[in-house]
């Protein structure tokens, strides 16, 4: 993955108590790389022979880091600390992980904006983004998920983007009006820079004291790379770039060691300059010389996330990340998908409880589900009219616009067959079966990006509790259809039976992000999946 200098051999013997270093050999096992043999025995180094001569730098984790001028004293100092330690997940305690979509500051349905109790400036409102995440935090959700992209805003006469004004800068002012509540914000390997990404991503998470993730994905849409004056890499390069940025990415968070910062006052020191050390690490599509000047938080770095359901998110979710957000529209896709990014964690050396998937749910409660199914015709039956068509598609029929607030008829029932190429017209057809106008069958949500509950907070935890007994899913990251009043409809209303079906906490036990999620400790690279 990583271009490496290599020229000569140099062979140090080091005590078993020594370590190794500022070079940042892992202490994981044996590594062989490119002639570079490390030696272990219980855990520690005995042995590095090393590709090493003058003032060769060797380029990747698990090798040798320095120059001619390297003596064996100067290699007993003891490393910065790089660890992976997973902890197994009890089945029978099971709980399930909620996050919550934070977005524009309106909220995730057509027209939110318009709601008669929402302030129309909330686009650039952060107060209202702190509220809504307090709202949340109030109710123990686990974490916030902030998506990015920007692309092109196509109805801007009548809606505002679909994300914040920056991501960085939202959570920055969450941060400080929140207290326990994860904070994990898109940052896209395609366009940025690792280290750009290294420093604004660990600075959040020691700002946050430890609540900090990075959604770690690739970019996609011409309209995306215009913006930044390119053209969009193809699909092999994007995830080519974004198997090296991570690592890198890790590696400059680890930079700094974990024991590294001295802070004495008293004997003038400051810092452990042996410990923060240059990476020097590069590859086909990024490079980086560090070290990050940004010591730990609590958690020790920010934890990894992904979004996406592909045959490539599956085996970079599996090598990376701890929590990936995805689509999912039925418990046998929800599972089928789990099961994938599971079993690319174990091909990847991984304990598969280590990532936790996340499908997506969207609400609107409500009394009942007229109540709810007005409210959302109210705010977006416009979109309904050029919706119909798509709907007939999904269906297999010609729906005429005219038929709105009429039933399908039972000769279009009879003829009606759900789509194969779309997962949501199952669904749809259930709907329109139960006897709902079109314009009904529409407010329910049938065409939106993920499940949608219309109607009582019992109907959304019964929904949750199918989908997590059966596996299918870790939690849910849930997306209210307005921000001002749908969060505390949830809160005061899910979260409730969630915890007395025993299903969710009642309380945070941690109070970091890691510990919300069960995530391993890790402080740097990890190891296994630089060999």
């Amino acid at each position: 993955m990583f271009r490496e200098m290599l020229l000569g051999d140099v062979e140090y013997v080091i005590p078993v108590s020594a370590g190794i270093g500022p070079w940042r050999a892992s202490l994981a096992g044996r590594c062989l790389r490119h002639g570079s043999h490390l030696t272990f025995k219980n855990g520690e180094c005995l042995r590095i022979v090393s590709p090493l001569r003058g003032d060769c730098l060797l380029l990747h984790h698990g090798v040798a880091a320095r120059g001619a001028s390297d003596t064996p004293s100067s290699i007993s100092q003891t490393p910065p600390t790089t660890h992976v330690c997973a902890r197994k997940e009890d089945k029978m305690s099971r709980q399930m992980i909620i996050g919550m979509h934070l977005g524009n500051g309106y909220g995730n349905l057509p027209g939110a904006w318009r709601a008669p109790t929402v302030d129309p400036t909330s686009y650039t409102s952060f107060d209202a983004k702190v509220r809504h995440a307090q709202a949340a935090e109030r109710g123990k959700l686990q974490f916030l998920f902030l998506p990015d992209g920007p692309s092109h805003v196509g109805d801007m006469d009548n809606e505002p983007p679909n994300f914040n004004l920056d991501v960085m800068v939202t959570l920055a002012a969450v941060t400080r009006e929140t207290r326990r509540i994860g904070l994990v914000a898109t940052g896209s390997t395609t366009f940025n820079e690792p280290f750009n990404l290294a420093r604004q991503f660990k600075a959040l998470d020691v700002m946050s004291h430890g609540r900090t993730g990075w959604n770690a994905v690739t970019s996609s849409g011409e309209d995306v790379a215009a913006n930044y004056g390119r053209r969009l890499p193809s699909s092999v390069d994007r995830y080519g770039r974004a198997h090296e940025t991570v690592p890198l990415v890790q590696s400059l968070w680890g930079s700094w060691g974990e024991h590294a910062w001295v802070h004495d006052q008293a004997t003038g020191r400051f810092a452990n300059a042996a410990h923060i050390a240059p990476i020097n690490m590069g590859g086909e599509f990024v490079a980086s010389r560090g070290p990050l000047y940004i010591p730990p938080s609590p958690q020790g770095q920010p934890v990894v996330f992904h979004a996406g359901g592909s045959p490539n998110a599956h085996e970079f979710a599996g090598r990376w990340a701890n929590g990936v957000v995805g689509a999912a529209f039925t418990i046998e896709d929800a599972r089928a998908q789990r099961a994938a990014f599971r079993q690319s964690a174990e091909r990847n050396g991984r304990d598969p409880d280590e990532i936790k998937f996340f499908a997506g749910l969207m609400t609107t409660l409500a009394r009942d589900t007229r109540t709810g199914l007005d409210r959302r015709i109210e705010l977006s039956g416009r979109t309904f009219p050029p919706r119909v068509s798509y709907l007939g598609r999904m269906l297999g029929l010609h729906l005429d616009p005219a038929q709105l607030d009429e039933p399908l008829s039972p000769n279009q029932l009879s003829d009606a067959r759900p789509s194969p190429g779309d997962p949501r017209s199952t669904h749809a057809l259930k709907i329109a079966r139960e006897g709902w106008t079109i314009r009904d069958v529409l407010a329910h949500g049938v065409i939106d990006y993920h499940p949608v509950i219309v109607g009582p907070a019992a109907d959304a935890a019964d929904h949750m509790q199918e989908w997590f007994e059966a596996e299918a899913v870790d939690g849910f990251w849930v997306s209210p259809d307005i921000y001002e009043d749908g969060v505390d409809a949830f809160v005061d209303g899910v979260v409730p039976i969630r915890q007395n079906r025993r299903l969710f906490h009642q309380d945070y036990d941690g109070a970091t992000l890691r510990d919300h999620l069960g995530a391993p400790a890790q402080y740097g690279v990890d190891h296994r999946f630089t060999q």
